[in-house]
């Protein structure tokens, strides 16, 4: 254990000084003063930028065994002018783990990633960012779970609209509940990376707020992740309708999560689905 935990600190200390040495003090707005023996920014440099001392920093790029918060990450891959593929890295090297993209552009879907939704046919299909809202789906996805074109952020969160939607609950019937408590239990499993975010605790705060059951559930602290499995809705157009789920994260976008409901070959699923898509373009 001892050995793979220094493997990993003497990799962050190599990537550091990788990142730093190709980085020259012009680039980072800082004066060059002279020739210099190696290329690159000092460790001090560095240091003065992060906001850290230089011996702490020294420390890091000796691969010591020191304590490093997420806070002291961030400052550092500004500093180094990390990219979000080395920032990750950082954070994996450093933490163990991603960094908390709160404030990543969560709603830019590459054209690519929308082609693969609308190319899933009769599949509904969507994409959905860490709070659990949609931001992305295609044409089927719409005619099921409702029109998210037309509908504000807020509303397009799964956990919002599961709990506040009519819609919602003639969808599910009888299966609502379990359906709730599944998402429910995704969304407390989320939290625990954003604990104290603003956003986090208005919509805990709404939700406790509209929601007798989230008011009782969310105190339980179930945690959950993962596809629901097997779905079951009722359409008030197409009927029953009986999907199977798989979810997958976005691998150039991994605060992004697709989601795919493969209709069911044992029933009538594809056929009324078929149905409910021809009427629609009918209807354009």
């Amino acid at each position: 254990m001892e050995s793979s935990r220094q493997e990993r600190r003497q990799e962050l200390a190599q990537f550091l000084r990788s990142r730093r040495a190709r980085l020259s003090p012009e680039q980072a707005g800082l004066f060059a003063g002279g020739r210099r023996r190696t290329p690159g920014l000092r460790r001090g440099e560095v240091a003065q930028l992060s906001g850290v001392s230089v011996d702490w920093y020294t420390w890091l790029e000796q691969a010591r065994d020191i304590q490093v918060s997420s806070q002291v990450l961030e400052s550092i891959a500004r500093a180094l002018q990390l990219d979000s593929n080395e920032r990750r890295h950082l954070f994996l090297l450093a933490l163990q783990q991603l960094p908390a993209d709160a404030a990543q552009p969560e709603h830019e879907i590459s054209p690519t990633l929308q082609s693969f939704l609308d190319l899933q046919g009769v599949s509904p299909a969507y994409v959905s960012d860490q709070r659990l809202t949609i931001v992305a789906w295609n044409r089927m996805a719409s005619l099921i779970y409702g029109d998210y074109a037309s509908m504000t952020e807020r509303e397009r969160n799964s956990v919002w609209r599961t709990f506040t939607s009519p819609y919602v609950r003639q969808l599910l019937q009888d299966r609502w509940e379990a359906h709730a408590r599944h998402r429910l239990a995704h969304f407390r499993a989320l939290y625990g990376k954003f604990a104290g975010d603003p956003w986090w605790l208005e919509m805990i705060g709404e939700l406790n707020k509209v929601s007798p059951e989230f008011r009782d559930w969310w105190p339980q602290h179930d945690v959950l992740n993962g596809p629901e499995g097997r779905k079951i809705n009722v359409h008030p157009a197409a009927g029953r309708l009986v999907f199977d789920q798989i979810s997958f994260a976005v691998l150039d976008a991994p605060h992004l999560t697709a989601t795919i409901n493969i209709p069911s070959q044992e029933d009538e699923t594809i056929s009324n689905l078929q149905k409910l898509i021809k009427a629609s373009l009918q209807n354009d």
